[in-house]
């Protein structure tokens, strides 16, 4: 009986944080999609915790402000209003980190000398930790590449910051799952490893890709489906593009990739659904992919909706959030299909 109160009281831990994961990303992404990301130019890991109160401290965050590319070059007329606004999109969304980071590491440390967790999880959860850190950093390296030269992040770091949080994500819940799960599924007829494990990975390289279609601002052009203006390849590049090293750096590109993988994404998934309904051994992941099937059709009609309307903050928000829905569906399907519960 205190194991298993032990193991609830992880569990809840567990899936607490990976919520607070999960609205981290979406507050992420409204951040990107109102242009707020370098409205605080420094990293004040304490002093930063406090939010301006008076007049002087807002004009001399503002003051910071001014001096970088994005103000001098896009934003001279903002005013100190049309400034907070962006401000608090950062503020908030730092100080999500600040609490995530507390809300992880205090419990842990609680947890491991009161011998709460299970020596095998020790690993994991420590490993988490060191990415949640990690995290920290690399959202940090972002800011520091729009705050000289250009006027905006670099897109690839934008999409390391992205793919880092799924996948900080990813094992916070694959550890709830083998924390709270009570059935052993190793007992079960198993799909093909290969098939659960390329859907999960393929949905999370369309998401990392998204990343770089957000930072390019690439879903404002072509505004067009299923064909880009008229055509399927993008009419400002020929094929050979693709595999020029300059891949990633053209919007419209880019743009192509990211459609491309939801079509090979949705193929993918129609053969794993096949597979499991034609055999009926397989009758314990009708569920799965029954949500599964729900969420992917939510995100390709928030996909086409959001190329149509020239990436609408609300579409794009409401577009990221389906992704977080579909990487958790995803892993507990391959949860599922592993060799032990």
């Amino acid at each position: 009986m205190i194991e298993k109160s032990r193991n609830i009281l992880v569990c809840n831990w567990l899936l607490l944080i990976t919520f607070l994961v999960a609205i981290m990303i979406v507050v992420g992404g409204l951040t990107r999609l109102t242009d707020s990301g370098l409205s605080i130019t420094r990293w004040d890991l304490i002093s930063g915790i406090l939010p301006p109160f008076t007049m002087n401290e807002w004009n001399y965050y503002f003051s910071l402000y001014k001096k970088i590319p994005e103000y001098t070059l896009l934003n001279s007329s903002m005013t100190i209003d049309e400034f907070k606004a962006i401000y608090w999109w950062e503020y908030i969304h730092r100080l999500l980190g600040r609490v995530i980071g507390l809300f992880y590491l205090l419990p842990l440390i609680f947890f491991h000398f009161k011998k709460i967790i299970e020596k095998r999880f020790y690993k994991p959860l420590y490993l988490i930790l060191f990415l949640i850190v990690l995290q920290g950093a690399v959202g940090w390296f972002m800011v520091v590449s729009g705050l000289t030269k250009n006027v905006d992040v670099s897109h690839y770091r934008l999409s390391l910051h992205l793919s880092l949080a799924f996948i900080i994500l990813i094992l916070l819940f694959w550890n709830y799952l083998k924390l709270r799960t009570k059935y052993n599924y190793s007992s079960y007829e198993k799909l093909p490893t290969y098939l659960p494990v390329l859907f999960l990975s393929v949905v999370f390289i369309q998401i990392s890709t998204g990343a770089l279609v957000s930072g390019l601002d690439a879903g404002q052009i072509y505004q067009s489906w299923p064909l880009m203006n008229n055509y399927y390849f993008p009419d400002d590049s020929v094929f050979a593009d693709l595999f020029s090293l300059n891949v990633f750096n053209t919007p419209s590109l880019v743009q192509f990739i990211h459609r491309n993988i939801a079509y090979f994404l949705i193929i993918l998934f129609i053969y794993l659904g096949v597979s499991v309904y034609q055999n009926k051994k397989f009758f314990y992941y009708k569920k799965n992919i029954q949500i599964i099937f729900i969420i992917l059709i939510f995100q390709i009609f928030l996909g086409i909706l959001t190329v149509i309307s020239g990436a609408k903050i609300y579409l794009a928000s409401a577009h990221q959030f389906g992704s977080i829905l579909l990487v958790l569906s995803s892993v507990v399907l391959v949860y599922k299909n592993a060799k032990t519960s």
